[in-house]
This record gives structure tokens, C-alpha cells and sequence, in this order.
């Protein structure tokens, strides 16, 4: 694996500290398997701090700065890693190091789940994309769980005209599926109804809401869902992830994630993994 001479100069290129809490988290290169394979051009940590780039400011893949490798090199390790579960892998591990730091168990057994509509761009096609008349939008939908610290456990990204009744139902599946610890779920009032008993009926998992008080005006702190409420706030801080621009949603997932495991990183780097999550960034 050759390595770069690159001056890291942007605040989203990794840290020393970051990129030893990376670098063990990926897969092995092909040279360095038992099967056999050519040295890797260049330096994963290029690679990541490429797309770290890409996320934070909001740039066209063909417009990535020269100091990086290749937009085509860049693009093609963040389809991979991401379709593979690599970037998947990353945000769990990081996850349950800062769990286990604050001596909680790794493993959440309770989540609070919520929505974000989003503008579309062009470059998104009609079968993956819907228009909201009551917010004006025409884009996509963001579903997230995360957990009781506001540490993202699942992403999924629907046309923005997807109910969330059905969205919530397709996102819970894959929670019980990939998280079979779960026991309990927090959301807003509008996954009340037919998909608490559905919830409790055909995955065994306890679906509870939040609403506002009645009276209430303006924003209101909400218990629990301000968790939630805050990850979303972060997510927008992202200028790639202000507005959809990716032509396929898992894409658009990967992007999310990616914002949210530098977040993560930089928590344990520089505070370390005992750090109260629920202080601000």
C-alpha cells in the first residue's frame, strides 16, 4: 500500500488519533489475504479523508480537490465499503466503544426513531423521490433510530411521500432482524395507532410515543425525542446531507453515516470514550 506525501490541511481530514481508531476497523486489502492480490495504490486514509471531504462540504465527486486520489478511486471505495456493511461495521463499533465507555452495555436494548423530509436535486429520479404537499417538498425521507445517547443504530432513506406508518413498519423489521436485543421504542405521535399493536403483535417489540402538550407553542423540549431531535440537527450541519443529491438512497445512507462516524470519532479522540454524549458537539 503506497503512501502519500499529502499535507492534511481541512478540517475534515482525520486525525492521528482518529485514524488509529479507523485504520483496525477496515477490511483487510487484497495483498494482505491469503487469496492473493496487488498492493493497493493508495492510502485508505486518503481514501477516507476524500470522503469525510465530500460529506462536510457538499462538493460534486468530480470536483474533489487534486490532493486527493482520483474522484473515480474515492467514489468507487465509498460505493464498495458501504454496500460490503464496512461503513455499517464502523458506526457500530464506534457506537459500542462509547457505550461500554460509559459503562453502559454495548448492545442498546432501547431506541427513539424519528423522520426528516428533504429537498430532492435533479439528479434524483421519480421512482425515488415523492412530493409532501403539506411541507412543499419534493425529495426524500429520512428514517433514523438511534439509541438512549443519540448514537445512530439504523438509517433508511424512502421517497419523502412514503407515510411513516410504513416507512416505521419496514424500518422496525430490520431493527428485530439485526438488533433481536431490542425491547422497547420511543417515537412521536405520528407512529401511533395500528403500528403499536403491530409492533407489539409481530416483533415483540414495545412501540411508545411522545407528544407535545396540549397548549404548547413554538418548540418544546420533548422527553427522550430531543435525543433524536439533536442528531438530526447534527446531520444538518452536513452541507451534502442539507439536500439529496444522490441518485440511489443507499447512497444517501452512506453519506449520513459517514457524517455521523466522524462525529463519533471525534468524541472519543478527543475527550475520550467516557465523554457524556448528550453534551453538545
Amino acid at each position: 500500500m503506497a503512501l502519500t506525501a499529502r499535507r492534511r490541511r481541512y478540517p475534515s481530514d482525520t486525525t492521528t488519533a482518529e485514524w488509529a481508531l479507523i485504520e483496525p476497523l477496515l477490511p483487510l486489502s487484497a495483498c494482505e489475504m491469503k487469496t492473493g492480490g496487488r498492493p493497493e495504490k493508495w492510502h485508505r486514509r486518503e481514501i477516507v479523508d476524500a470522503v469525510r471531504y465530500v460529506v462536510d462540504n457538499g462538493i460534486k465527486w468530480r470536483a474533489l480537490q487534486a490532493d486527493y486520489p482520483p474522484w473515480q478511486t474515492v467514489y468507487y471505495h465509498f460505493a464498495c465499503w458501504h454496500r460490503r456493511g464496512v461503513v455499517a461495521f464502523l458506526r457500530d463499533q464506534l457506537r459500542r466503544q462509547i457505550r461500554t465507555g460509559q459503562g453502559r452495555c454495548p448492545w442498546p436494548v432501547t431506541l427513539i426513531v424519528d423522520s426528516q423530509s428533504v429537498k430532492g436535486a435533479e439528479t434524483i429520479s421519480k421512482a425515488t423521490r415523492g412530493f409532501v404537499a403539506a411541507k412543499r417538498i419534493n425529495g426524500r425521507k429520512r428514517h433514523i433510530a438511534v439509541d438512549t445517547l443519540g448514537l445512530p443504530v439504523m438509517i433508511t432513506v424512502p421517497p419523502a411521500d412514503t407515510t411513516d406508518l410504513d416507512a416505521a413498519r419496514e424500518l422496525l423489521w430490520r431493527l428485530r432482524v439485526m438488533q433481536p436485543q431490542l425491547t422497547q421504542v420511543w417515537a412521536d405521535s405520528a407512529y401511533a395507532g395500528q403500528l403499536v399493536n403491530w409492533s407489539d403483535d409481530f416483533l415483540d417489540m414495545t412501540l411508545k410515543t411522545v407528544s407535545r402538550h396540549r397548549g404548547a407553542k413554538g418548540f418544546v423540549v420533548l422527553p427522550r425525542r430531543w435525543k433524536i431531535e439533536r442528531t438530526l440537527g447534527w446531520i444538518m450541519k452536513s452541507r451534502r446531507n442539507g439536500r439529496d443529491y444522490e441518485r440511489l438512497p443507499q447512497h444517501s445512507e452512506a453519506h449520513l453515516t459517514w457524517l455521523l462516524i466522524t462525529l463519533m470519532t471525534r468524541r472519543i479522540t478527543r475527550r475520550g470514550p467516557r465523554v457524556k454524549w448528550s453534551e453538545n458537539p
